[in-house]
């Protein structure tokens, strides 16, 4: 007896002890798996060293709010970020303002492949449904930040890098329901390291929500697909992800006067004219909906990474990147007039009797043909590309060189699904506007961080880069005035752009870190950027738009400890040429730009954490801000005037003076108050946006008033037998039922010297509630 308990003694213990060299050497896979999937972020990401402001999110932080809301609305918790959604849910088109920057001027990169399209510059972030919750970390940078790849470097730039592949087979499921049908359904499942080498990973999500407005649908479905191999000093990844988008088009808004009529859920996109239509207008008109006036997307993402590392100073990365897509809007249009529509403007242009002339009104003008029809606005574009980098370190100093080059091309055409009394529209296959962009887009940089004295660092980030944009074809905007080749006039936009961009952005700064919390930074930083494809395409008498040229003066201080900590950023963002709204808009509701000579943002960011207690903290941060044009010259168009010698209306010009930028609000503050203890937690964030007009000359009656609106989510964590935990969790949105617009558009008509003004408005959702159950095994 005593042999036997002596054997299984033995056994024990060599059981243990397998068991422990298993889980060490489990967790050092883990850790060199970690460290090298880190390298492709590198090349973009900001550090302690580097003196430029800059916020992290992490992991923990990801997952504990991701319940199925787009990304802009996780990152308003960091400094001078805003978040607004047109179907007032924080689902489907979501977008952001960082320093009243809006999204075209942001960079956006997962793994450091730039998501913003190299045609628009704006970042969808439903075109890639629930990515976030394959999001490793995040960070939010300020101002022009450091060296990044693709376009909208221009102000900020969000970074996020893929989750580190796990070691160990696993997976989670996640389920989330709550207010106007929002809901999320995702799974995720990854295999661990396979044979030593190998693993896989893959995860499919849906988000679905009617919207807090009337129809504002939508239906997101998205997967990811992982594949690695590692071998010690390199690892090779392939990612695929994306999904496919229908949303329905909220994106006209709703007037002051329609929401007191009709209720702030109200909007007239779809909306048609109709004789028995079951829903009544205040004037007595009987009208329906479309339900097929919707946005459809479909996109597809692809990367091959590789990194290795050579040694413990030099290490390098590779990824290769293709990006497919392909999309439609599809639109009624009431009473549309036939004139603006090629392909059938030659026959039904304007009414014709039995013999084929013209009837005339009683003024001898001839009659429009008007109908109603359905219209198809396509895309479909690819972008591939390559981004290359090494680093070398050694014990005071960090270099890192690198580049990318990428290439897009999209033709963006017209089709007619359905017109009034013509039955073969569809079969005619007529194509009212067709065009096509091609770009070429290349940088190359070197960045050196360099320890020159006990706390002092010095840091320098040069980057060229070579833009090359080509937009041929016919626009989908009807031009009266238009000269053509064959000297007529009319018809739709011709587009001839081709434009070639170099640029100099040079970077330099200083840190200094003493009494081991303490850091003072400083920054200088010069920032380019070419137009948008509406800044070219939109511009109907003024010339081409010139780029736009920043100067960014940034100074700081930093404060760390382990119950505090605290900042303080002041910037000073100085712009040539700088892009700002006119006060017009085009057919899809986009405000248009134009070049500004000088103009400015300046303001002071703090913030601030405190850590009393293990089970509570506190957070927040500010920034005051001015956002001025100089000598600013207002037009608006004068449909009472004409110039024969510009074949065109005359404008209505002010001189305005110094004037507030347009979406720039003076104040943005936020504070967040966090108890957890024993698995439950619960987090409170409120955020106050100060007042912000739609255009540049401070007009009263287009701006978004101030609005201060609360957040809570609580959440409860536990472990059973068959899983690694379960979170419970619900977010109470807008908690004090907040009535208020985070989004909005306007533009400005005069005849004979009286100007009209129109503003249209996003309503957010009241409070409204989202629940959610996470599992992970």
């Amino acid at each position: 007896m005593k042999r036997i308990f002596t054997l299984l003694a033995f056994a024990s213990l060599g059981c243990a002890n397998a068991l422990n060299a298993r889980a060490q050497h489990s967790e050092q896979d883990s850790l060199r798996m970690y460290d090298l999937q880190q390298i492709e972020v590198t090349a973009t990401r900001a550090s302690e060293k580097t003196p430029v402001a800059y916020a992290d999110i992490s992991r923990e932080t990801i997952e504990k709010n991701n319940y199925g809301l787009d990304v802009p609305f996780m990152l308003t918790t960091t400094p001078s970020m805003i978040a607004t959604s047109e179907a007032g849910v924080g689902v489907g088109a979501t977008s952001m303002r960082m320093r009243g920057t809006d999204a075209t001027r942001l960079n956006v990169t997962a793994n450091g492949v730039p998501l913003n399209n190299p045609d628009s510059h704006s970042t969808y972030f439903y075109d890639t449904p629930d990515f976030v919750s394959a999001v490793g970390d995040v960070q939010v940078q300020r101002g022009a930040g450091t060296s990044t790849n693709g376009t909208g470097a221009f102000g900020g730039a969000v970074n996020m890098t893929t989750a580190p592949l796990g070691t160990e087979f696993g997976g989670d499921a996640s389920l989330s329901y709550g207010s106007y049908n929002t809901n999320k359904q995702a799974i995720h499942i990854g295999s661990g390291l396979m044979g030593g080498h190998w693993v896989v990973d893959a995860r499919l999500t849906h988000i679905g929500s009617d919207g807090y407005v009337d129809r504002g649908a939508t239906d997101l479905k998205s997967y990811m697909l992982q594949g690695a191999y590692y071998g010690g000093n390199t690892m090779v990844k392939f990612l695929s992800f994306g999904g496919k988008a229908r949303t329905y088009l909220t994106y006209t808004g709703a007037t002051k006067e329609e929401m007191e009529l009709y209720g702030r859920r109200y909007h007239t996109d779809g909306q048609y004219a109709t004789s028995d239509g079951p829903h009544v207008l205040a004037d007595g008109t009987h009208v329906d909906y479309y339900d097929d006036h919707t946005d459809n997307y479909l996109q597809i993402n692809n990367q091959l990474i590789l990194n290795h590392r050579f040694n413990e100073r030099w290490q390098m990365n590779l990824t290769g990147f293709y990006t497919y897509g392909y999309g439609y809007y599809k639109q009624y249009k009431d009473d549309a007039k036939m004139l603006e529509y090629a392909g059938f403007a030659d026959r039904y242009s304007y009414v014709t009797d039995d013999k084929g002339d013209w009837v005339l009104d009683e003024e001898g003008e001839k009659i429009e043909v008007r109908k109603d029809l359905i219209r198809e606005k396509l895309m479909r574009n690819h972008f591939g590309g390559l981004n290359a980098s090494a680093g070398y370190t050694v014990r005071n100093l960090d270099l890192l060189f690198g580049g990318s080059y990428s290439y897009y091309t999209c033709p963006h055409w017209g089709e007619m699904d359905w017109v009034q009394d013509i039955p073969d529209a569809r079969e005619r296959g007529d194509r009212w506007y067709d065009n096509d962009v091609r770009k070429h887009d290349a940088n190359l940089f070197v960045k050196a961080n360099w320890q020159v004295a006990e706390g002092l660092r010095l840091f320098a980030d040069l980057q060229y880069r070579y833009v090359s944009y080509e937009a041929w074809g016919v626009n989908d905007n009807y031009v009266e005035n238009q000269t053509n080749p064959d000297g007529s006039t009319g018809g739709m936009q011709l587009i001839d752009v081709d434009k070639q961009y170099h640029f100099f952005n040079p970077k330099a700064g200083l840190s200094y870190r003493f009494a081991r919390n303490h850091t003072l930074y400083a920054s200088f930083a010069i920032a380019q950027k070419e137009p948008t494809r509406n800044d070219f395409t939109d511009r109907f008498r003024e010339t081409f738009p010139s780029a736009e040229k920043l100067y960014d003066y940034e100074i700081g201080y930093q404060y760390d400890s382990r119950y505090v900590s605290a900042g303080v950023n002041l910037y000073y963002m100085d712009y040539d040429n700088q892009l700002v709204k006119t006060g017009q808009i085009n057919d899809n509701y986009d405000a248009l730009n134009i070049n500004v000579p000088d103009s400015y943002r300046r303001g002071i960011e703090l913030s601030l954490t405190v850590r009393p207690l293990k089970w509570f903290s506190l957070s927040g941060n500010a920034t005051f801000s001015q956002n001025r044009i100089e000598n600013y010259v207002n037009k608006v168009i004068d449909y009472g005037t004409w110039n024969d010698a510009t074949n065109f209306y005359d404008y209505a010009v002010t001189e305005m003076g110094t004037t507030t930028i347009s979406y720039s609000p003076s104040v943005i503050a936020g504070t967040i108050f966090d108890f957890h203890i024993a698995g439950f937690e619960a987090v409170l964030h409120t955020q106050y946006v100060g007042d912000q007009y739609f255009t540049n000359y401070e007009n009263p009656n287009m701006k978004l008033d101030a609005y201060c609106v609360t957040n809570l989510n609580l959440g409860y964590t536990f472990r059973t037998r068959s899983a690694k935990s379960v979170r419970l969790g619900v977010a109470v949105y807008n908690l004090f039922n907040a009535e208020y617009c985070s989004n909005g558009y306007g533009y400005s008509e005069a005849y004979e010297g009286v100007q009209t003004d129109v503003a249209y408005y996003f309503p957010q959702a009241p409070t409204n509630v989202l629940a959610n159950v996470t599992v992970k095994f």
